[in-house]
């Protein structure tokens, strides 16, 4: 390319950027070159094209003639067509402090995002081919995306659910397993701007229907519409059909992204909500915590800082998908930064521990993390011929949270790792938790664990961390978590919510921008969370140290007698090491007596030893145990067989739960698979008979609205089209759609028709529904001109009855045809009829305004009319995209004061177009698809300029 043609390139590209960002303010814009489609990619409607144009001549002093112009589908088009009439090269200036260099593959972060949707943008369009996730297998070469496959997977599962009628701030479900499905769900349900919910599936059988009814109530609780599964967890969609009253729809991915296109990103804003993590449920129903984009990447960006995060680590995780410190730690944060993740599902890792270890080891991977029980497990069960030839020295950062840290668990694994070139100053404990989006306190790197020693019964009886002498034989040991990430707070306060100085124990406060707003649809939990200085209650209790964290216990698991606070994890965990007592499947709590009405202390623990003989052997070794840590013994001691105490779906212990099966008698029951789904069945069935119902009083509906359409709407259609004169055939036209309102039940409820002008102006309406011609015309008065697109013409009976009632067309792809068109129609205001526009141009399934078009404002303009907006609520809920199904409902239909353009010219036309969408958007009820925020120097950046 010469560097003449290069300037007039760059010249070109320049007006192009100017009149989109003139036509979609904010939208971001594709990356533009030479063979960039003007109409379909860069989207330059009719008007924009005929401004192009004029743009073009004025700067390049040359004019191109008409067809030339209309033909030219690409910016080398044109610039072949001034070229070949001496166009003269303009030089394009930019502030060289707007230039960005392109980031490179390794080097990327971006920081200007403001949601998620837009991070997987940005690197898709400057790194697509980078990978950015493989699937772990034992050969190492595990499937695998890009940035580039990733997005196009989640558009088009966006695709599928729009055609579903999912839009933004809908929230969908998922219960899929660690695989590429997982991923293009979860992103394409943000790509679609609804809100994801990611739920755990059942594992243990013997407790489905328990698992069920908690996941219904989530999804009660949620409003859920969508339930997106995979092909095991199917059936367990369908069962929740029962249990909520919103779901309409149970499918698979490869079912959303069959045979449908891409669909565009919907603008979503930093404080919107990105999706909801419900809480693990330790202590009762789980409570969405809402999570906005701003709060995910306030955390992603803090933790980043902390660990020095960059796209030349590489993450290894085992974590479940549907746990915030699996789904936000690892995968979001890894998306973030360019970080390649390698991932194993939690069976791969339970199955044969050592995996994640050899991942680590292959990878040469640097950052990973897990609960404290993981690392427990590989330090004492992994033989040495699984770990033979292990080298871990590139791992340098070893998070280590989502429950209570274990010194000896630290030490254990330190030292047996540490010939196999583990690091001590690896292992980071850290603490976090949902309400802070994931983190909320890191320690330095490089730093180690830190354990304090505390005196036991200084601590257990006044709740001062006081330190123990090194002679001391039973003292308190808690691990230090770190301090406050970066732009976040940390307090520990009293009953009272007063502060307390460090050392001394009390419940733990935050706040920060990682944090909730609150619990969806959960006003009372919400109210608990907050103070009334505004910081977050964490429900644990903890001290601090010169800011440094030291995590004692869950204030509602705490356990006072004779004046004194335990506290289960202690004991839970050196119970979990007798032999025989199977690790982590032990349960501490008070329960009252029913004879004395005292507390008692309970253990609840896990074997496979059924032989008497072994059983009092093992209760024996409980309660010594608990004798040495407490120096008194548990009034009960409970053995069940595996699988009987509950668990969250991240593992923890859901000690409420387990004392209401004890006091309920029902510890260690069986429960048969198919009792438990016949109860569930039983459970949802008023659920399912109300949903037959609201069918068979569809079909109803439908059956009568189509005959009134047979004998009353048909007729009078025909003899419409006879009658002579305009006005009488709009008169009649407002007769029969208000008829048929009125027979159906449908309406149309008007508010606001004194603002509608005598004299000519034009009409502009959000378009919801194939109803909306019915609507309008029942609720506005006099002769409206429907402006429709001109392939309406191509069906002849269709066509003919809109034109006798009173439409006209306008081409849409055709430039010349399209002015000529609208041309046409403004000449029609002459005699004082109104224009109607939908300046959509379309309509979706799913709600949302989209962006507006200029031609029914330019056309007001170069007439001096003014532009009336109006409003129309009700009908995508009676009749959605292309179905013959009709709801039951109600339409209404709100006009807005007239608003006068202020000048003639292209100008006053984006003006107005401006002032009467946002009318319209704080009427329709609809979020907005069609604002992105952007500068015009951004959009200039995209396309290298």
């Amino acid at each position: 390319m010469t560097d003449r043609s290069e300037e007039l390139e760059a010249g070109l590209l320049t007006l192009v950027v100017e009149v989109i960002s003139e036509l979609h303010p904010g939208r971001p814009v594709p990356e533009l070159d030479r063979d960039t489609d003007l109409e379909a990619e860069a989207g330059l409607d009719s008007l924009g094209r005929v401004e192009l144009m004029l743009r073009v001549e004025k700067r390049f002093g040359v004019s191109v003639p008409d067809e030339e112009a209309v033909g030219a589908k690409t910016p080398a088009d044109l610039i072949r067509a001034l070229q070949e009439r001496g166009a003269k090269p303009v030089a394009v200036s930019t502030e060289p402090e707007a230039r960005e260099s392109a980031p490179t593959a390794a080097a990327a972060e971006p920081k200007q995002a403001g949601t998620l949707p837009e991070v997987l943008d940005w690197h898709a369009n400057r790194a697509g081919e980078r990978r950015c996730l493989t699937l772990f297998d034992d050969s190492g070469q595990g499937p695998g995306l890009d940035h580039e496959a990733l997005r196009r997977g989640a558009a088009e599962v966006a695709a599928g659910l729009r055609e579903r009628g999912i839009g933004p701030d809908d929230t969908v479900a998922l219960m899929l397993p660690t695989g590429l499905d997982f991923f293009f769900a979860f992103h394409g349900v943000m790509w679609a701007g609804a809100v994801p919910v990611p739920l755990y599936p059942p594992v243990r059988a013997s407790q489905l229907e328990d698992h069920l009814r908690r996941i219904g109530g989530v999804l009660e609780n949620a409003g859920t519409r969508c339930f997106i599964a995979s092909r095991e967890t199917v059936r367990a969609g369908q069962l929740l059909r029962g249990l909520a009253a919103a779901l309409d729809h149970v499918v698979t991915v490869p079912a959303l992204r069959r045979g449908v296109a891409p669909a565009d990103r919907v603008p979503r804003k930093s404080d919107d909500l990105a999706f909801l993590q419900y809480t693990s449920g330790t202590t009762g129903q789980p409570k969405g915590v809402m999570l906005t984009h701003g709060n995910l990447l306030a955390n992603i960006r803090s933790m980043g800082q902390v660990v020095e995060a960059s796209s030349d680590d590489h993450f290894v995780s085992w974590l479940p998908l549907y746990h915030d410190m699996g789904l936000i730690g690892a995968c979001l944060g890894t998306l973030y930064y360019s970080i390649p993740l390698t991932l194993m599902s939690p069976l791969q890792f339970m199955a044969r521990p050592q995996r994640w270890l050899w991942a680590i080891h292959r990878h040469r991977a640097t950052l990973s993390a897990a609960p404290n029980f993981a690392y427990d497990l590989c330090a004492r069960r992994l033989a040495d011929e699984d770990v033979e030839g292990l080298d871990l020295s590139s791992w340098r950062v070893a998070f280590n949270g989502a429950e209570p840290v274990s010194p000896g668990t630290l030490e254990s694994f330190c030292e047996r790792f540490g010939p196999h070139g583990f690091s001590r100053r690896t292992m980071s404990p850290v603490y976090g938790l949902a309400e802070s989006s994931v983190g909320l306190s890191f320690p330095p790197l490089d730093r180690g664990p830190w354990v304090d020693r505390v005196k036991r019964d200084t601590f257990e009886r006044r709740g001062k961390a006081v330190p123990a002498n090194s002679d001391d034989p039973h003292p308190r040991l808690f691990v230090a978590c770190g301090k406050a990430l970066p732009g976040h707070e940390l307090r520990v306060v009293d009953d009272k919510g007063k502060p307390v100085a460090d050392r001394v124990q009390g419940r733990l406060e935050f706040r920060g921008p990682s944090c909730t707003r609150g619990y969806f649809q959960n006003p009372a939990a919400s109210e608990k969370l907050f103070s009334d200085d505004g910081w977050l209650d964490s429900g644990d209790l903890a001290y601090l140290d010169r800011g440094e964290l030291f995590l004692t216990g869950r204030v509602k698991d705490l356990i006072i007698r004779g004046g004194r606070n335990y506290y289960p994890y202690e004991i839970e965990q050196a119970v979990s090491q007798i032999p025989g007592i199977r690790s982590n499947n032990v349960a501490v709590f008070a329960s009252p007596d029913p004879d004395t009405g005292t507390e008692r202390l309970v253990v609840v623990a896990e074997t496979r030893e059924t032989a008497q003989e072994r059983l009092k052997e093992l209760e024996q070794a409980v309660r010594d145990a608990s004798l040495e840590l407490l120096e008194t013994p548990p009034e009960v001691i409970s053995l069940v067989p595996p699988q009987s105490v509950p668990k969250t779906s991240s593992g923890k212990i859901r000690r409420p739960a387990c004392r209401a099966l004890f006091e309920q008698g029902r510890l260690g029951q069986r429960h048969r698979l198919g009792a438990q789904l016949l109860r569930l069945l039983g459970r949802g069935l008023p659920q399912l008979m109300r949903r037959g119902a609201r069918r068979v009083g569809r079909g109803l509906f439908n059956l009568w609205l189509w005959l009134l359409v047979l004998i009353f709407a048909l007729p009078l259609a025909v003899i419409m089209t006879l009658l002579p004169g305009r006005r009488l055939r709009a008169a009649v036209s407002r007769f029969g759609a208000g008829m048929l309102g009125l027979l159906s039940g449908a309406g149309p409820v008007v508010s606001g028709r004194e603002n509608l002008p005598d004299g000519p102006c034009v009409v502009v309406c959000n378009h919801a529904s194939y109803l909306d011609g019915f609507g309008l015309r029942a609720a506005l008065p006099g002769s409206l001109v429907f402006v429709v697109k001109r392939e309406i013409v191509r069906n002849p009976p269709l066509w003919w009855l809109l034109r006798r009632a009173g439409a006209t067309p306008v081409e849409r792809f055709d430039y010349r045809r399209s002015l000529a068109d609208l041309e046409q129609a403004m000449a029609r205001m002459a005699s004082g009829e109104r224009l109607m526009f939908f300046p959509e141009g379309t309509l979706t399934r799913a709600p949302g305004l989209q962006a507006f078009r200029v031609g029914a404002f330019m056309a007001a303009v170069r007439k001096g009319v003014p532009v009336v907006p109006v409003s129309i609520r009700g009908s995508r809920d009676m009749l959605r995209g292309f179905s013959f199904f009709v709801r039951p409902g109600r339409v209404s239909v709100t006009v807005g004061k007239p608003i006068h353009p202020d000048g003639d010219d292209w100008d006053a036309a984006l003006k107005l177009r401006d002032q009467a969408r946002d009318w319209i958007l704080e009427h329709c009820g609809e979020p907005d698809l069609g604002t992105h925020t952007s500068s015009l120097m951004d959009l200039r950046k995209n396309i290298g300029l």
